[in-house]
């Protein structure tokens, strides 16, 4: 099943213009949809969250004989990150974890740490990941550091043969082998698995919902752990919400140093002396196309700038064989210089190369930008890279917006950071209420939330009888459309996860006490409160009266506010009939049982109180 759902105009829903006729056509088929997607999502979710799973203990003496194997000093994040994967491991809770950490940063030795204390116990751990190449640098890493431990390491992928192939399905179905690195090979419908207790997925940016929703239905109650230096907005704000577990791992290795960033036209004399650079300092360089058509003009351009640089071509149209050929080679310091697609993003570990050009850098996107960054100063040496573009071109806004994050996050350990402005960038959903508004590009941080917690209940009750009556479900919740500027902006809290973390606390306010706690933080921590934010704390302060009043939905503009009764039924029709009577024809009831509140509304705090103070009246009724 596909779905394309576009909606353009990202300010449609505060300016009116999704009140056209075509607009409104779409509405209900996009809401459909969404609904439909969140579902899907959330039981799988809500399954996990009442079920139980095995419990994994590292198992003692040999933990630590494998844990010396590593040949770097832990940062106390890494030890934070394997410490929270542990204890998740051993909780008889299914884990749903993302690792954030920049690329470099030892994410990979958190999984192996979780492999080793599950597959030492008796259960099979499967690690995904999007490429062929990460897929056997990762084989050759775990099969290295199991050596001597009565574990088997398997891969699967383009690069086994059929024989190989056969003899992995086969160790996995009847347990034999404890340990399989794949790509969506894994997804395969040969793959059965005797006893799987652990899902890692690395690199997930990669794999899309269904991808990663299929691995996870393998077994409703496998411990699931997540690695990325990037991880895409919808994962992001799952993790910020709670709803997914989150470790982040902002420490960098010690000694190493940040790679200096460059964004420039594409200018020859440049290109000649990077590469000549890092060549004299017996390094070799990444030059980086968007497209494979590319190839082939650059490379006889690169031949004419640098005709005594050795040049290899590297593209995933090219034969699986040929292409680790290239790549092993390349590794063996056979080349100079590697001219390839983004085939290099993931997890390749190339420790002498240290210098990057990409070339048409505003035909990336950001996570992909910064992958592409961090395959470079992965050692001791100082990495230099350059974002090159058209000379003469003039940018789209977002592209422009995407190389100066870029530009600007060039410390170490910037990933995150990063993540949070691609969900800037891209939308992250509405974080008020339970109907989508706005970027419609994922579920939404409170839809997803929102429903998951009421999923939980619902299978909470169906369990037991006694249950059913414990638990209070609401069916519907107001949905307030003011065109009043409600946010929190930057200027006023700079830190994106702050931000999102204050989005949620205000929206599960009930309160007035929890609503003048709130103001008195923000005051406290920001300053002064800015308007826009006033506006957001009175908009839930609304939507908490509309629940008293029986409202379903407000909508107001400049000519007055439209208010829907839920089921269209109201408290008291005396008390409503003697409020119109009263207001000298300012109210009015409609024939479809809305009701009417006429007025001169084109001022934010007028019509905002205004709201405030009517459905405060109903409320009392």
């Amino acid at each position: 099943m596909k779905f394309l759902i576009v909606v353009d105009m990202q300010n449609d829903f505060i300016d009116g213009a999704l009140g056209t006729k075509e607009a409104v056509a779409i509405l209900p088929a996009v809401k459909e949809k969404i609904k439909d997607i969140a579902e899907k999502l959330i039981k799988l979710a809500a399954e996990r969250k009442l079920k139980s799973s095995d419990a994994f203990i590292p198992p003692s003496g040999l933990f630590d004989d494998f844990c010396s194997r590593f040949s770097y000093s832990e940062t106390d994040d890494q030890l934070k990150a394997i410490k929270d994967v542990l204890q998740d491991l051993n909780s008889g809770i299914p884990m749903d974890r993302l690792v954030c950490g920049d690329v470099g940063f030892g994410k990979t030795e958190v999984a192996l740490r979780a492999a080793f204390t599950v597959a030492m116990s008796g259960a099979q751990v499967a690690l995904i990941v999007p490429t062929t190449l990460l897929a056997r640098q990762h084989y050759l890493n775990f099969k290295e550091r199991m050596q001597g431990f009565p574990v088997k390491v398997r891969m699967l992928s383009r690069l086994v043969s059929a024989k190989e192939l056969k003899e992995t399905q086969e160790g996995l179905k009847n347990g034999s082998i404890e340990i399989v690195i794949g790509t969506h090979a894994l997804l395969s419908q040969n793959v059965k698995f005797c006893n799987l207790g652990l899902l890692i997925i690395d690199e997930e940016q990669h794999f899309g919902v269904a991808h990663k929703e299929k691995l996870k239905s393998l077994k409703s109650d496998v411990h699931v752990l997540t690695l990325s230096a990037t991880p895409i907005p919808r994962t992001l704000q799952l993790s910020l919400t709670g709803v997914k577990s989150l470790s982040i791992i902002a420490t960098p290795p010690v000694d190493r140093l940040a790679a200096r960033t460059f964004v420039m036209p594409f200018d020859k004399v440049m290109i000649k002396e990077a590469i000549y650079r890092e060549k004299f300092r017996n390094g070799q360089t990444f030059f980086v196309c968007p497209r494979v058509s590319d190839i082939a003009s650059v490379h006889d351009e690169l031949k004419e700038l640098v005709p005594d640089a050795k040049i290899a071509i590297a593209h995933g149209q090219m034969p699986v064989k040929d292409l680790e050929d290239i790549m092993v080679d390349f590794a063996a310091k056979k080349y100079d210089v590697l001219l390839s697609t983004t085939i290099i993003e993931s997890g390749i570990d190339m420790p002498s190369v240290n210098t990057m050009i990409i070339y048409r850098a505003d035909m990336f996107g950001l996570a992909q930008l910064y992958q592409l960054r961090g395959r470079i100063g992965r050692s001791k040496v100082r990495g230099y890279c350059y974002f090159t573009i058209p000379p003469k071109k003039k940018l789209k806004p977002i592209a422009e917006k995407r190389l100066n994050i870029l530009s600007a996050l060039d410390t170490l350990g910037a990933g995150f950071s990063l993540a949070s402005h691609d969900m800037d960038i891209r939308g992250s959903g509405n974080v008020l209420g339970t109907e989508q508004s706005g970027h419609i590009k994922d579920v939404g941080i409170a839809l997803y939330h929102h429903m998951l917690e009421e999923e939980i209940i619902r299978q909470k009750a169906a369990l037991s009888e006694e249950l059913a009556t414990e638990f209070k479900l609401e069916d519907w919740a107001p949905q307030i459309t003011t065109g009043i500027p409600i946010i929190i902006e930057e200027k006023y809290v700079k830190d994106l996860g702050v931000r999102l973390g204050l989005y949620k606390r205000i929206g599960s306010i009930k309160t007035a006490e929890e609503l003048l706690d709130m103001k008195e933080e923000l005051i406290d921590r920001f300053g002064p409160i800015p308007s826009e934010v006033e506006n957001l704390l009175t908009t839930i302060e609304i939507k908490q009266l509309c629940y008293k009043a029986n409202i379903a939905k407000i909508d107001a503009g400049a000519k007055g506010i439209l208010i829907t009764f839920h089921n269209d039924t109201f408290q008291s029709v005396d008390k409503l009939l003697d409020l119109v009577a009263r207001s000298f024809g300012v109210i009015k009831i409609r024939p479809d049982q809305k009701l009417f509140i006429e007025g001169n509304l084109q001022d934010y705090q007028k019509r905002i109180g205004l709201i405030k103070k009517y459905v405060e009246l109903l409320s009392k009724m």
